[in-house]
């Protein structure tokens, strides 16, 4: 059975409503905001299929497309000189990435409610992210990936720079600029890469470079990985290439950071995972030290000076660096439980850092803060808003029976097997963000009020549909963490098998 079509449609469905949204009259607010939220149904709807198919036993080849693409010709040549296809594919591992993106990008829309100027101009901007995102996880050649990869630099940029809050133009500048570099070091390896082996196919790359005759040598190789690491570090964060985000995680819009700070930093661990371990395993072992001491770095920086903020968003955009350490961590241990921890734990940060980013926008649109010295006594004028805040911070620490647990407790056990040192110091990190988000969420709950919350509306209407959504999801891994073991199986026998183990 060949469903390549639902893909398709999967990935380039939110250019629909981008089309619709052209012909909207710009002044209706209402109407196109509902646009903007059903044309991200379709693409959820096709990626829960999708793992439904997965489920029912069936082959995800299934969704495979090739077509003819791009094709360069010599002077007097009937075959082309050089091809790239247009190539999209699902494995397991990026079928659960497919998953949470239209889950984060379907709750976002919802969450766009909150903008309050230019909604059409949002939207489009809005839905062509979405294709961007989606485009990254299916591709099925650097090339392609590459293309849709750019594609989510560009709306990013605007929707940070025109809807964002004060500093909104800073911190748009700061992404491009940092994230323009990182793609300029990554065309820069997916060319040499295709000049030195005239494919840019991922799963073909991954054979010849298997190929001790392949056509490049060791420090090649080496080089080209290492400036991998910058393009992806960049992306991750890995610290000192972590600034611009702090900018975006407070600047940006609540929807804009749900998706960024849910989706966008993990296309760096993809990248890491499906094009560093699956292209250049030999030399990720050979680094292996070194990207276990740069995610215990990153664990530990980002919760010291997550422990020291006033301003619950910063708070957050500290824990997200301190968080994808613990990626590099599970990586670094190249084994099976570490690289599957690395992989649960981009999946629950996702969840996780969407529902905190969620309802830190409630919070900002009810009270015009996010500092929280004023937002103390929160539980007695919005309890119910609390109570989710407190539940998401708990699955943030790693409380058992919820996602953040498992992928703590694989990634740790994974790098205790080979690197019981490092490991150990990385342990601290856990002890402090149990304090720094303790401290915040707890200042905020029950802390000392220092305003009047009478007449503020709790949670209510449709905002209850994201934090119940991610909060039943962020449950659900933590108590059957089988559904997403079970796609992830294949994915780890395959890596397995190319770094010997």
């Amino acid at each position: 059975m060949n469903l390549g079509w639902a893909l398709t449609l999967l990935v380039l469905f939110p250019l629909l409503g981008i089309v619709v949204l052209a012909f909207m009259p710009k002044t209706a607010e209402k109407s196109i905001k509902l646009v903007g939220f059903l044309a991200t149904l379709p693409s959820l709807l096709l990626a829960l299929a999708a793992y439904l198919h997965f489920k029912w036993g069936k082959d995800l080849a299934d969704f495979a497309v090739t077509h003819d693409w791009i094709q360069f010709r010599g002077m007097n040549a009937d075959e082309p000189y050089f091809s790239v296809n247009f190539e999209l594919g699902l494995s397991g591992f990026q079928l659960i990435l497919v998953v949470l993106t239209a889950v984060v990008a379907t709750l976002a829309a919802i969450a766009s409610k909150y903008v309050k100027k230019e909604w059409k101009g949002y939207y489009m901007l809005f839905l062509l992210l979405e294709t961007g995102m989606l485009g990254v996880f299916t591709a099925e050649n650097l090339i392609l990936f590459f293309l849709f990869f750019e594609i989510t630099l560009i709306p990013t940029f605007f929707l940070i720079g025109k809807w964002g809050y004060f500093e909104k133009e800073k911190a748009a500048y700061s992404f491009l600029i940092y994230n323009g570099l990182g793609s300029a070091v990554l065309l820069i390896v997916i060319m040499i890469l295709f000049a030195k082996t005239g494919t840019t196919n991922i799963e073909i790359l991954k054979s010849i470079m298997a190929d001790p005759s392949a056509p490049l040598s060791g420090d090649l190789k080496l080089g080209l990985f290492i400036a991998l690491l910058i393009a992806f570090g960049v992306k991750l964060p890995i610290f000192p290439l972590h600034s611009w985000m702090l900018k975006v995680h407070v600047q940006a819009p609540p929807a804009v950071v749900m998706i960024h700070s849910g989706i966008l930093l993990k296309i760096g661990a993809y990248g890491l995972i499906r094009f560093g371990l699956g292209i250049f395993p030999e030399q990720f072992e050979k680094l292996a030290t070194l990207l276990a001491i740069l995610g215990v770095i990153n664990l530990l920086y980002g919760a010291f000076l997550a422990f020291i903020q006033t301003d619950f968003k910063m708070v957050l955009a500290y824990s997200s660096i301190s968080h994808m350490g613990i990626v590099l961590i599970g990586l670094a241990a190249m084994n099976e439980a570490g690289v599957q921890g690395a992989i649960f734990q981009v999946i629950s940060h996702g969840l996780i850092s969407a529902l905190l980013f969620f309802l830190v926008g409630v919070l900002y649109e009810r009270t015009d803060t996010s500092l929280i010295e004023n937002l103390g006594g929160l539980a007695k004028g919005m309890p119910i808003a609390a109570g989710f805040l407190l539940a998401a911070a708990m699955a943030s620490l790693g409380l058992p029976g919820m996602s953040g647990f498992v992928s703590e407790f694989m990634a740790f056990l994974g790098l205790f097997n080979e690197l019981p040192w490092v490991a150990a110091v990385g342990t601290l990190g856990i002890i402090l963000t149990a304090a720094y988000l303790l401290r915040a969420v707890l200042g905020m709950t029950f802390g000392q009020a220092h305003r009047e919350f009478a007449g503020i509306m709790d949670l209510r209407g449709v905002e209850f549909i994201p934090v119940v959504v991610l909060t039943f999801l962020i449950v659900l891994i933590g108590v059957y963490p089988s559904v997403l073991s079970a796609p992830l199986q294949a994915t780890l026998e395959t890596i397995m098998l190319g770094l010997g183990g």
